[in-house]
């Protein structure tokens, strides 16, 4: 596939347990990868990158400017393949997929060779990301609803990142799953839990890999041990994660679906569910009588 491939998600949602599978797969290695030297996914919204590419400190921009110089970075970069930060092509983002006042998506469908959106329960979403922040459970419940929510806002301390708006939960997904020119392959968090196998087999088919030979489901098998929650959490405990925020006890927690029901209070449960009852329902978080399926 030539291009980028853009591996997206709300925050929290598994981005980064999908950036250890790839690890391990391309790797093909005896051993698990380090958690802190994940291969082949930079981050979209990194700002030395930026600042790089267009020789500029982008410190002395407004947002505005900068959302309007963003396309023109991964367009240098799309496909020069002596770029160490796009080696493979594939690119972590957790941007809302953003059409500029000009008209022209922030993210150029002419340099992308498709997406892999990761998808998570918005209630479980809540409450990791308040976990992550190191804030209460109510402001990440605020946050999801906020359609104005944007990460590393703030100028202050924001060495490596570039704001990165999200929308509300919802709407981050709907701007993902509705992006025009390129293939979008939906994962699932929870499917990924429940069925790993055929999960990461789908996957490794989107971007064209071996999925089906007795040597190609072998490799992923193997990727898929190593990057099992245990050995994540293992490896955290033993060593640190550099993105884990300083605030935050821990980054990779219990990799489970439904913690929410022992978190959320009935008064979050139902401000979530109200405000994003449409594409709960078109994912398969609600059924058809609003009833709550995972």
């Amino acid at each position: 596939m030539n291009g980028i491939t853009w591996l997206a998600s709300y925050p929290k949602s598994g981005n980064t347990w999908m950036r250890v599978f790839l690890t391990n797969y391309w790797r093909d290695a005896d051993t698990p990868a380090d958690i802190n030297a994940l291969d082949e996914t930079p981050i979209a919204s990194s700002r030395p990158m930026f600042d790089e590419v267009l020789g500029v400190d982008s410190t002395d921009l407004t947002r505005a400017e900068i959302d309007r110089l963003r396309p023109a970075v991964y367009k240098a970069h799309a496909f020069d393949p002596d770029d160490p930060r796009v080696e493979g092509q594939f690119c972590k983002i957790h941007d809302a997929y953003l059409i500029l006042p000009d008209g022209q998506p922030m993210f150029p469908a002419e340099v992308t060779a498709g997406a892999i959106y990761i998808l998570r329960n918005p209630f479980d979403v809540a409450v990791s990301y308040a976990n992550h922040s190191a804030k209460p459970i109510p402001w990440a419940v605020r946050a999801l609803n906020d359609p104005t929510h944007t990460l590393a806002e703030s100028r202050l301390g924001a060495a490596s990142q570039l704001h990165q708006p999200l929308s509300t939960w919802s709407g981050h997904v709907e701007s993902w799953m509705s992006a025009q020119g390129f293939p979008i392959h939906l994962a699932r968090y929870e499917d990924m839990i429940v069925d790993p196998v055929e999960s990461f087999r789908a996957v490794v088919r989107f971007i064209g890999g071996d999925a089906d030979s007795d040597a190609g489901r072998a490799r992923i098998d193997k990727a898929i041990r190593f990057s099992e929650f245990g050995e994540l959490k293992k490896q955290e405990e033993e060593k640190g994660f550099r993105e884990k925020m300083i605030k935050a006890t821990s980054f990779f927690n219990q990799g489970k679906s439904g913690t929410w029901r022992d978190k959320l209070t009935p008064d979050q449960i139902e401000t979530l569910r109200a405000a994003h009852a449409p594409a709960m329902l078109r994912y398969g978080y609600l059924d058809g009588e609003g009833n709550i399926t995972c």
